[in-house]
């Protein structure tokens, strides 16, 4: 459902068009100053708080430790006793790539807490004004050779909380925003003791540009805790794949091009060889 409020921003143009999560409760609204404060309304913000660093051109989305976060701020609010009777509304600029990031959010908080598909949540965006947004796209200075938009996001986020791959119960956030940092190794497990997406390896640890790079004896002792028994490398050779085999972790290489999607047969490859393969298996990215 989508509303018009009885209010004006800083500059006085009047606030229109917030879009509907909860009935008569939650909101998401598009301004271009910051509101005021009203005794029936209450505004936030995470453009500030939650800010994506980009490597080059990319933008977003935020990661799951941000949507977490999110999560339980918006959390708080609704069962904040301050905030009984108000309607709370996050609000973002007009800043394409913050409003992306911002209705990413409200969509998969609406999926993991008001049990929307995606269809549904992206729904009062798609029956209001300006319900386009910036697509996401690929860490590099090159054309993009695909775009990522919000309702992919918002899928995969259903996706990965219905196959409770996602749960924020049980989700470590500390332990995820340490090693999703380049520094501390830049991986995430994609699905939970059985997929890890890490960053390629080189042949020395180093700083390079401003970043962290790691050799991949700086991997093996995690790998070893956490039972990760394969590494499929799915970029250029950096380093020698025996560093791995040599401490008992096997080793293949299915190249395609950084930044690009791989091919159908590389696809089904890493998905049937999975099913055969005994422990966790990692990516180098």
């Amino acid at each position: 459902m989508n509303m018009s409020f009885a209010t004006v921003d800083r500059d006085g143009r009047e606030i229109i068009d917030a879009q509907e999560f909860i009935k008569d409760r939650l909101y998401f609204a598009t301004f271009r100053s910051k509101p005021r404060q009203k005794q029936s309304m209450y505004f936030f913000t995470i453009d500030e708080e939650f800010v994506y660093q980009p490597f080059y051109a990319d933008f977003g989305p935020l990661n799951l430790a941000m949507l977490y976060r999110y999560c339980v701020k918006v959390n708080k609010k609704l069962k904040s006793p301050s905030l009984r009777g108000r309607k709370i509304i996050h609000y973002t600029s007009y800043d394409a790539r913050k409003r992306a990031n911002a209705a990413c959010l409200i969509c998969c908080y609406a999926v993991i807490y008001l049990n929307k598909t995606p269809e549904e949540a992206f729904a009062p965006f798609r029956n209001g004004k300006g319900h386009q947004f910036y697509a996401f796209r690929d860490a590099s200075y090159g054309a993009c050779t695909y775009k990522l938009t919000v309702q992919h996001v918002i899928a995969g986020c259903y996706k990965a909380y219905k196959c409770k791959y996602l749960d924020f119960t049980t989700f470590d956030v500390d332990e995820y925003e340490h090693y999703e940092s380049v520094e501390n190794g830049d991986f995430n497990w994609v699905v939970p003791n059985k997929f890890l997406a890490f960053s390629g390896p080189h042949n020395k640890s180093k700083i390079e540009n401003g970043y962290m790079l790691h050799a991949p004896e700086a991997y093996i002792p995690y790998f070893k805790e956490h039972n990760v028994t394969t590494v499929i490398r799915l970029n250029k050779r950096m380093y020698d794949a025996k560093r791995f085999t040599d401490a008992g972790i096997a080793h293949y290489d299915l190249f395609y091009v950084d930044g690009s999607t791989p091919t159908d047969a590389i696809l089904r490859k890493v998905l049937d060889d999975s099913r055969n393969y005994k422990g966790s298996n990692s990516s180098s990215l």
